[in-house]
């Protein structure tokens, strides 16, 4: 099952989502948002794995509101105007929705995210990932990571033999990798557990790397050490 949220000014476009989503077998739409500052509040307690979001809205864009979540759920947005369209996928969004929309087009929107979520959950079963290098899709085995540095809207995959730049966030690579192997250090640092050498007081050295240990993670990287 697939928790959602959605957030839209206008009460109608709401009622359909929210009469679409019912017919929906795998899809949970918890809640429905006229205020984009309520459903703000409601992101920092509640995790959801789908975000239905317009994009004009009154008080603050859509665009800008998915910018401004640390933690981005997959998201589709919808629309009157079709010249966000572009903008939309430069964010990476699932799909784009140009209103009114029929539950057809909807049902093929959510499809994606199922189809998406899927894969993730298969690759986070295997001994490796496929990841986006330059044109390429290559193989990374777990094991040949030492640690990920999230730089912009990227992360770099230190490896043992090389390193591997591709468009990614820190909670993307999280939903990839095992959490029994992979370990959140500092905001924008992931180790593997398994390669590292020493835990100094605010930093672990894996190979001849230091890698800083955030305040904020520092209790639950020794209770995995220790």
């Amino acid at each position: 099952m697939i928790n959602a949220i959605a957030i839209d000014d206008e009460p109608i476009a709401l009622d359909i989502i929210e009469i679409y989503a019912q017919k929906v077998p795998f899809l949970a739409l918890e809640r429905s948002f006229t205020n984009a500052f309520e459903a703000l509040n409601y992101l920092k307690d509640n995790q959801i794995e789908l975000l239905f979001l317009d994009i004009k809205m009154p008080d603050i864009s859509g665009i800008d509101f998915f910018n401004s979540l640390t933690l981005k759920p997959h998201v589709i947005f919808t629309t009157a105007y079709s010249e966000h369209a572009v903008t939309g996928f430069e964010l990476e969004a699932i799909d784009y929705l140009l209103k009114p929309f029929s539950f057809p087009r909807f049902l093929k929107a959510c499809n994606k995210v199922s189809d998406l979520v899927s894969l993730k959950q298969q690759e986070s079963k295997a001994d490796h990932v496929f990841i986006k290098d330059s044109f390429d899709v290559v193989r990374v085995d777990f094991i040949d990571i030492l640690y990920l540095e999230a730089t912009g809207n990227y992360v770099r995959y230190i490896l043992k033999d090389r390193e591997i730049l591709t468009r990614m966030t820190i909670k993307e690579v999280l939903e990839l990798l095992p959490k029994s192997q992979f370990i959140q250090v500092h905001r924008s640092f992931v180790v593997n557990l398994f390669l590292i050498d020493k835990m100094e007081r605010h930093q672990i050295r894996i190979d001849n790397a230091l890698i800083p240990v955030s305040a904020s993670f520092l209790s639950n990287v020794r209770s995995k050490l220790l």
